[in-house]
């Protein structure tokens, strides 16, 4: 029941680290942080369709 349909909006670079904006219709905006090897991969790019799935207990909440 946590899962969405999004859509990378943005990938940027966070130190050994990249962040990833996902957005979509039917997905809350979300930012996974993810790594280098990870985005590779899975092939993601800004416009890549992806489904988020988010683990209640593993949500940290950080400033933007």
């Amino acid at each position: 029941r946590n899962t969405y349909a999004c859509t990378v909006t943005e990938i940027t670079a966070l130190g050994s680290r990249l962040r990833v904006l996902l957005t979509g219709a039917d997905c809350p905006a979300l930012v996974a942080e993810i790594t280098p090897e990870a985005a590779a991969d899975l092939a993601l790019r800004e416009g890549t369709p992806v489904w988020a799935s988010v683990k209640a207990t593993d949500i940290t909440l950080v400033a933007l």
